[in-house]
């Protein structure tokens, strides 16, 4: 029997905030790759990740090595952006500079 070739879907999506995940998953593309850079398995990304299955690891990873200028470009604009959001979040607490020490001496003083 000849085999059929078909051309699958890529199990990527992009959600309401812009932000490709992977599959129906909540898990984003960008820790997939980061752990593929990191010298990780697909194998080891689905133990890391269990809502993803290793076919749709295996398509991703395949993906980003097809069209790897394109994904790398999403990677440094999301990079960009989380340090903007860590900055504004750190500007609009800086009233609260010790936070984590007056906690602590809360804690040991109770």
């Amino acid at each position: 029997m000849p085999l059929t070739i078909r051309e699958d879907a890529i199990p990527l999506r992009v959600d309401e905030t812009g932000t490709v995940r992977i599959g129906q998953t909540r898990v984003l593309l960008e820790l997939v790759i980061h752990a593929f850079r990191d010298g990780a398995t697909p194998e080891q990304i689905v133990q890391d990740y269990d809502t993803l299955n290793l076919a749709d690891v295996y398509a991703v990873i395949g993906y980003y090595l097809r069209h790897r200028d394109e994904v790398d470009a999403y990677l440094a604009e999301r990079t960009v952006k989380a340090e903007e959001l860590r900055k504004k979040i750190e500007a609009s607490q800086s009233h609260l500079p010790d936070i984590r020490a007056r906690l602590l001496a809360r804690t040991t003083t109770d």
